[in-house]
């Protein structure tokens, strides 16, 4: 839980708080963009401002549910039960929002696919009582794609409540996630169903993999991502382990894919009006990095 005694004194004064224990995830920021901000000098969040109205309430509440840290507060006690009711939350379609970040996985985001053939949740959430409760309903997970050995979070857990089954790159495999039971290798796409396609994207990690749902919807773990204004794409020679040749090299494979979403772990969304568009950022981006 958030302590007042560890509030940031940047807090504009009022109700919410986040305190000290903050990792700069930017969970908040993205689901309460109205309230939630940066301190860059500390590398934090902060409430720059109190909600305004019931909305900006729910949505600041949301965030405190989803924080990895607990690093969300109010001064007084109130109830988030609605706001842990909210997830998954709808992005588009089929796809959700899992929220409920874990800590393990610094914050990172976790979604939810709803199909016919069966749900499939694209890296692991926080393994909490609302959010299992609420997949249950949903019909359950028939498949946790884990995009990297990074994000796995509480995998294990999930799968024993859902009996799912795990899917991970062969060269991402950890002591931590040996019992996974279903293992991709190589470099070439591996087809799952005809409407689900694991893209090795080697990198990040060696491992690193993406998952394309419909040619519409592309889950891509800590391989790429919008910018903040979410009006391009981009990716971090800071924050590539393995190699940032084959990162470049695993971007130039994705313009052989349809999509107009694409859904990270860390980092923005970014959606277009149509594929070309978003080829069109795809290109723009291999062009400043080569």
């Amino acid at each position: 839980m958030a302590q007042m005694s560890e509030r940031l004194p940047e807090n504009a004064a009022g109700e919410f708080y986040v305190d000290s224990t903050c990792i700069d995830c930017d969970v908040c920021r993205q689901i309460a963009p109205a309230v939630f901000s940066r301190l860059d000098r500390k590398q934090q969040s902060y409430v720059y401002r109190q909600p305004g109205g019931e909305r900006e309430t729910h949505r600041s509440l949301m965030a405190l549910v989803a924080c990895p840290t607990a690093s969300i507060g109010t001064a007084h006690k109130t109830s988030a039960a609605a706001a842990a009711r909210s997830f998954p939350e709808p992005v588009e379609e089929e796809v959700s929002y899992c929220g409920y970040a874990a800590e393990s996985s610094f914050g990172a985001s976790s979604y939810f696919i709803r199909r016919p053939g069966g749900n499939v949740l694209v890296d692991s959430p926080r393994a909490a009582g609302p959010l299992i409760k609420r997949l249950r309903e949903l019909g359950g997970v028939r498949w946790l794609f884990l995009s990297h050995r990074d994000d796995v979070a509480d995998h294990e857990e999930l799968a024993r409540v859902f009996g799912c089954e795990r899917i991970l790159h062969r060269d991402d495999v950890t002591r931590q996630t040996s019992d996974v039971e279903r293992i991709i290798e190589g470099d070439e796409p591996v087809r799952l169903a005809d409407d689900l396609t694991v893209i090795p994207v080697p990198g990040h990690t060696r491992g690193s993999a993406a998952l394309l749902y419909r040619d519409t919807f592309l889950f891509t773990g800590d391989h790429l991502w919008a910018t903040d204004e979410q009006d391009a794409l981009e990716m971090s020679r800071g924050v590539c382990w393995y190699s940032w040749p084959e990162q470049v090299k695993s971007l130039a494979k994705l313009l052989d894919f349809r999509f107009h979403w694409v859904l990270p772990g860390h980092g923005r969304r970014l959606r277009t009006e149509s594929p070309e568009e978003m080829r069109a950022k795809v290109v723009e981006l291999l062009a400043q990095l080569r």
